[in-house]
């Protein structure tokens, strides 16, 4: 898989835009940009393009709120033709997967030219979209390059660069989910990768003062980490590097607004909030002994299917039966099978304490988000607390991974 994707952060991306057309004798392109995008640097791209003699078609999407669903991509798939085009997206998260899926589809390929510093999938393959209202993660293809202007990412709004953060911090926390997966699974795993992705992310933390003010070395520190770590899922193939139970927190929190038709909520706001909340999971782990451990794994037991599967149906209502699909090798679990898994972990306690270990505490991801002015809680987003038990109780169910959601469930914590 190609991960050699030019980047340019800096002054003057525009430009730096049209020589790379110009080298690739690109010529037709559809710009993809919505009402805050578009005049935020999306019209200074579609008039230096028509400007050097380039056939644009720009689609501007339009509503109170621009979601990654069917219904906003079909909305760019209606306004392109049978042409040869490359696609720009103009945007953040949600332009870039509604382009990068259509793209994909269309079997041809994108430019990115982000707005905001504040998500990390720039440079992934991985399109997160809510289809027939799941949430869903399809695996398309990464742009074919990235560029960045600095001062249109230093002037972004400050909750899109706090959600940014959010995002990237969050990579100490599915990290270690993803580590916890390969020990107690055998799932694939990277060190190597692993160590580019908290570096990314401390990275942010080292420039959190400058991310604050919103000076343009911070706009550099977190636009830079966000494009390692979509390289880091790009390289190693999904979204395990960058998302664990944090993540499949955010997942279920948006799925639920949206089913129930309330304000959307930035997806690293949400996600930050995960790392507080999850965070404070691998603090219970440290403050169990091995013989706790061991007794608690006796006490264990096979969550009975029909409960579980009831419980699932109540969690995600509409969308219940897709999450039960999704969820079928856990509801064919025997019990010689969940004793298997409790002897691993029992087996492999001291690596999931060194793991835990090796986290921040939930005390350090508040600060953090405080300083950078990301919410903390779920309520300050509007949630209430039943929805934030339900979330802890039933988003793991989301994917197939085994995080420290899933072990505290284990557990009995």
């Amino acid at each position: 898989m190609a991960t050699d994707i030019p980047v340019y952060i800096g002054q003057d991306a525009i430009g730096q835009l049209l020589c790379y057309c110009e080298e690739y004798a690109l010529a037709k392109f559809v710009l993809v940009a919505d009402q805050n995008t578009y005049p935020a640097m999306g019209k200074a791209v579609e008039a230096a393009l028509k400007g050097r003699g380039a056939d644009v078609i720009t689609v501007v999407l339009t509503g109170d709120e621009v979601i990654a669903d069917e219904h906003y991509l079909l909305q760019v798939l209606f306004r392109t033709d049978q042409q040869d085009r490359v696609f720009i997206a103009v945007g953040s998260g949600t332009i870039t997967d509604i382009t990068r899926f259509v793209s994909f589809k269309t079997r041809t390929s994108f430019i990115s030219v982000p707005t905001a510093p504040s998500v990390d999938g720039f440079t992934s393959i991985g399109a997160p979209l809510v289809f027939d209202g799941l949430k869903v993660t399809f695996i398309c293809q990464a742009p074919i390059a990235v560029f960045a202007d600095l001062a249109v990412l230093a002037a972004a709004p400050r909750r899109l660069v706090a959600a940014g953060f959010g995002d990237m911090i969050a990579k100490f926390m599915s990290t270690a989910d993803w580590k916890l997966d390969h020990i107690l699974r055998d799932q694939g795993y990277d060190e190597q990768i692993t160590q580019r992705s908290r570096k990314a992310a401390q990275a942010c933390v080292d420039h959190i003062d400058d991310i604050s003010r919103g000076a343009l070395e911070g706009a550099r520190a977190l636009m830079e980490g966000c494009i390692e770590s979509g390289f880091c899922m790009l390289e190693f193939g999904n979204t395990s590097p960058a998302s664990g139970a944090e993540h499949h927190l955010s997942h279920f929190w948006e799925m639920r607004l949206l089913q129930e038709h309330r304000p959307s909520v930035f997806h690293g706001t949400k996600v930050g909030i995960g790392c507080v909340l999850t965070s404070r999971m691998y603090e219970q782990l440290l403050s169990l002994s091995r013989d706790q451990v061991a007794q608690r794994l006796a006490a264990a037991r096979l969550p009975d299917r029909d409960e579980l599967i009831q419980g699932i149906k109540e969690a995600y209502g509409s969308v219940a039966q897709e999450v039960i699909h999704t969820q079928a090798p856990l509801l064919a679990m025997t019990e010689r099978d969940f004793e298997q898994i409790k002897q691993r972990i029992l087996d492999r306690w001291d690596d999931i304490r060194d793991i835990a270990i090796n986290t921040p505490t939930s005390q350090q991801f508040t600060d953090w988000l405080q300083q950078v002015g990301g919410p903390t809680d779920g309520q300050s987003i509007g949630l209430s607390d039943d929805e934030i038990a339900q979330a802890l109780e039933y988003s793991m169910y989301l994917r197939r991974r085994f995080t420290v959601s899933t072990l505290t469930h284990v557990l009995g914590l």
